[in-house]
C-alpha cells in the first residue's frame, strides 16, 4: 500500500485521492482552532505561498481530540482559518487520527513514521509533563500527541519526516524547501 492509495474527505463531505497529489510535495498537519500552536498556521501559509507553484500541497485535517480544541464545524473552522491566518490551502472534514475512528490516512502516517519525541526546550518539557499524566506509555506508541503535528512527503509518496508541535518551524520550512 502508499499514501497514493488513501483518500481524506474534503470538507464538503466529497472524497478527495491522494493519488491527486501525485509529484507534489505535501505537509500533511493535523489542526485546531483554539490550541497553543495554533499560531502555526501563519508559517504554514507563508510555505504554501512560496512553494505551492514548485509543486508544494498542504493538506489541513481538523481534529477535536485534544482536549476538543476544535468544536466548531467544519464551515467555522475555515472561516476563522480565512479571517485570522488569510489560509488558501484547503481544509479538510473534521476527522480523528488516533483511536478505532482514525482515519486510514493518519494510521498509515503513524506506521510510516511514530513518534520520536518532542526535542528540547520549554515546549517539549511542558508537552512531555502533561502527557505522562494522559499516557504513561506514550512514548512507546505511534499515536499523534497533539494539535499540529506534521507529516512530510515527497514527490515520490514517501512520508519523509514527522514533526511534533513542539519542533520550530523554520526547521519544519527548510525540509519543505530542501524537496521542492
Amino acid at each position: 500500500m502508499s499514501i497514493y492509495d488513501l483518500s481524506v474527505t474534503a470538507a464538503d463531505g466529497s472524497e478527495v485521492s491522494m493519488a491527486d497529489y501525485k509529484g507534489k510535495v505535501i505537509l500533511v498537519v493535523n489542526t485546531a482552532t483554539g490550541c497553543g500552536f495554533t499560531p502555526h498556521y501563519e508559517p504554514i501559509e507563508k510555505m504554501y505561498e512560496e512553494y505551492h507553484d514548485k509543486g508544494f500541497e498542504v493538506i489541513d485535517i481538523p481534529c477535536n481530540q485534544f482536549a476538543g480544541q476544535a468544536p466548531e464545524s467544519d464551515e467555522e473552522i475555515h472561516q476563522f482559518c480565512t479571517l485570522k491566518y488569510n489560509t488558501q490551502f484547503p481544509q479538510m472534514k473534521k476527522t480523528d487520527v488516533n483511536g478505532e475512528n482514525a482515519a486510514p490516512l493518519f494510521k498509515y502516517l503513524k506506521e510510516q513514521k511514530g513518534f520520536e519525541g518532542f526535542g528540547k526546550g520549554p515546549k517539549a518539557i511542558a508537552m512531555s509533563a502533561m502527557l505522562k499524566k494522559i499516557d504513561k506509555d506514550y512514548k512507546n506508541n505511534p499515536d499523534i500527541k497533539w494539535n499540529f503535528t506534521k507529516f512530510l512527503v515527497d514527490r515520490e509518496g514517501n512520508v519523509v519526516a514527522r514533526f511534533e508541535p513542539t519542533v520550530n518551524m523554520k526547521d519544519v520550512e527548510k525540509a519543505v524547501a530542501e524537496l521542492v
